[in-house]
């Protein structure tokens, strides 16, 4: 997948739009490696050094450090209740030994070249600086390791029939997203943003989730009505 001799300014902090109420962590939690990382998984073998980049609700976490290795594993998060998600769904499925720690991804507290690989899912839709992060995770990573990132566009999104409640429900979202400092159409620009980050070995890459079963479109719902009601979104 720039220097100056002045001090860099401290990146803003990031602002999680959704919040991790019921109605977002039970959709977090359907999330697993083969789902949602199918692109990185070829590229995992035991004993590399990986590092989970807004771990969240520990689903695709606990996947990684099966394959890799537990203790093998640096799981980070924004703040300490989101670093507990990650805690707690380890510990549920019996994974010991990962570290969870709490951080900026705008500002790793990790040595140059100091992993093997790094692990980034919906992360920098987030970000008042993506840019910046993506610097940061090509610092952090050794010569030759892997920097896995994987992000939405919301203006992507498409439904049919076209429901009004719908459409307003995704100008809520983006209006939101915006104000809190996030690039909701943020999975256009991952490639632009990985260049201008100094990468220059990048595989780009595209992949659709449908939501055509009754129970696909039950869950879909829910998590999106639950959104707009209670939380930070609402």
């Amino acid at each position: 997948m720039a220097d100056l001799s002045a001090s860099p300014a401290t990146p803003a902090s990031p602002a999680y739009t959704h919040g991790y109420g019921a109605a977002v962590l039970g959709s977090h939690r359907t999330r697993t490696a083969e789902n949602s990382a199918a692109h990185l998984l070829p590229h995992l073998e035991p004993g590399q050094r990986l590092l989970d980049v807004g771990s969240g609700a520990g689903t695709i976490t606990a996947d990684l450090a099966r394959i890799v290795g537990p203790q093998n594993l640096v799981a980070l998060e924004v703040n300490e209740d989101a670093a507990e998600l990650t805690r707690a769904e380890l510990a549920r499925q019996g994974i010991e030994g990962t570290q969870v720690l709490v951080g900026d991804a705008q500002a790793l507290e990790l040595a140059d070249g100091s992993v093997d690989v790094l692990h980034a899912h919906q992360v920098l839709q987030h970000l008042p600086e993506p840019v910046a992060a993506l610097a940061e995770f090509r610092r952090v990573v050794r010569p030759g390791g892997i920097v896995a990132v994987r992000d939405s566009d919301y203006e992507g999104f498409r439904w049919f029939p076209e429901v009004p409640g719908i459409e307003r429900w995704l100008e809520l979202y983006l209006q939101a997203a915006r104000a809190n400092g996030g690039t909701p159409d943020a999975g256009r620009r991952l490639l632009a943003w990985a260049h201008e980050a100094g990468f220059e070995d990048v595989t780009a890459g595209a992949s659709t989730w449908l939501y055509a079963t009754p129970e696909a479109r039950r869950g879909w719902a829910a998590t999106c009505a639950g959104r707009l009601t209670v939380g930070p979104l609402a």
